[in-house]
């Protein structure tokens, strides 16, 4: 992982095709076969070279695709393409049980007007009439924004897609977003278009996506209280149902929405609350991304308090402009967010990544911890050198502990785990093009790994001794 090597890799995007029905890579079991980048510390050992030329994984390891973009679906409409944030749910029965076979998927679609990928409407929005015209959230005088969701049903035992829809239309840039203790996703749009001659309605908002099993798509409402920014990731303390948001702006906040009342089921977010960004008790808009001197250090937390915002809505794109000034902290490109912990027995926390954080601008994790009279924020990762993490994105936290966190940076594209001591290894690589991974996360057994190249507009399960 020298930075020569990192950096003149060339990973051709015209890699021989590969055919869907089937496809599978288990990799060699070994020791020493297609050696490649040494762990820094913890993991699972050196990646191995993949044959097939998909995804490099350490020995034990095995993936297959599904979902790939341009399949009809069973709603008979299209896999939309640019697969992004992702999380996975339990599969409820309609008795109210949970069969531990099955799993459900909910996946963003990133796609905006200027993406060259299949619309779920087919290229000439032929297939439109297939969707209820009052589950479109902006009908685009007759193009509506091709970005969204889609829900999948995955059979854990039998290692097989059973059906895929449709679940969220007529939105936006749907990068990331995170999942409710309730059973629904919260799809974030990555977009600031306002109402003109393209657009009937505003964007830049969350809307909630129910991990439903029955074919049906979420009602496209946008949960305004979480504000209107350039959203990315989001997660929520099950205990207080505060919700806690990124944003991908060089100069971006963190913020957190406080409902009014403890939300417990879908639509309990509308109900109102307040929008907050994050400050440093003692140290107002304080600059976090340590550009230029290491105002924040690894291992050393601060505490915080919140700015209550007001003007959430936004019109003129300045929510972040108005709560650094009024003593927010500031963070380079906030981008994926994952609630839980390290470590048992310790306190959950919001982790999430700054892709763009750092003296060279590598990247940063960090990690935010409630707590009474206040919380604490921590720098849990900043190493400044590329060849070992180069601009997180999505994270999650695996089966050991570990945060996993897919780059979104020049390739090749990893996914990097973090140990609770800090250390970093490599888990993953993208062979097949310089498209960033994406959406990684764990079926709710912990067996199987779900992640999304997006490039190629794949959903990859990725299966292995996650224990260790």
């Amino acid at each position: 992982m020298d930075p020569i090597t990192r950096r003149s890799f060339l990973i051709s995007s015209s890699a021989v095709a590969v055919g869907f029905a089937g496809l599978q890579s288990t990799l060699a079991q070994a020791s020493g076969v297609g050696l490649m980048s040494e762990p820094v510390g913890g993991g699972y050992g050196p990646l191995l070279k993949d044959p097939d030329g998909i995804l490099d994984l350490p020995a034990g390891f095995s993936y297959h695709i599904i979902s790939p973009m341009g399949v009809t679906m069973d709603d008979g409409l299209i896999v939309p393409g640019k697969h992004d944030g992702m999380a996975a749910f339990p599969y409820i029965n309609d008795d109210g049980s949970i069969d531990p076979d099955r799993c459900v998927l909910v996946r963003n679609h990133e796609v905006a007007d200027y993406h060259r990928v299949p619309s779920a409407f087919g290229p000439r929005n032929e297939r439109l009439g297939l969707v209820d015209p009052e589950k479109i959230y902006d009908a685009g005088h007759g193009k509506p924004p091709r970005g969204g969701c889609t829900t999948l049903v995955y059979n854990l035992k039998e290692s097989k897609l059973e059906r895929h829809w449709l679940s969220l239309s007529g939105t936006m840039h749907n990068c990331s977003g995170g999942p409710t203790p309730w059973g629904s996703w919260i799809s974030c749009e990555e977009a600031m278009y306002t109402k003109s001659d393209r657009f009937e309605r505003d964007h830049g908002y969350c809307f909630e996506v129910p991990a439903t099993t029955s074919q049906s798509m979420a009602d496209p409402k946008p949960i305004l209280g979480m504000g209107r920014f350039l959203h990315e990731g989001a997660c929520i303390d099950p205990k207080t149902g505060i919700v806690y948001q990124t944003e991908d702006r060089d100069d971006g906040l963190l913020y957190r929405f406080v409902p009014d009342s403890i939300p417990k089921a879908v639509g309990d977010l509308h109900k109102g609350g307040k929008l907050q960004a994050l400050r440093v008790i003692g140290r107002n808009v304080l600059d976090t991304r340590n550009h230029d001197a290491d105002l924040i250090r690894v291992g050393e937390p601060v505490l915080c308090g919140w700015v209550t915002l007001d003007g959430i809505d936004a019109p003129d794109d300045d929510l972040r402009h108005r709560g650094f000034a009024s003593g927010a902290a500031r963070f380079a490109r906030g981008e994926g967010m994952w609630w839980g912990t390290q470590t048992k027995g310790t306190k959950d926390s919001a982790y999430f990544a700054c892709s763009n954080g750092g003296r060279v601008g590598a990247g940063q994790v960090f990690k935010l911890t409630p707590g009474e009279g206040g919380d604490w924020l921590e720098l849990i990762s900043e190493p400044n050198d590329p060849t070992v993490l180069e601009n997180p994105d999505n994270v999650v936290i695996s089966p050991i502990g570990d945060v996993l966190v897919c780059e979104d940076g020049p390739p090749p594209q990893s996914i990097i785990g973090v140990t609770p001591d800090g250390e970093l290894y490599p888990f993953a690589k993208n062979a097949y093009s310089g498209s960033e991974l994406t959406g990684a996360c764990f079926s709710p057994d912990g067996s199987t790994m779900f992640v999304n190249l997006q490039g190629a507009g794949w959903t990859i399960v990725v299966k292995g001794p996650w224990e260790g």
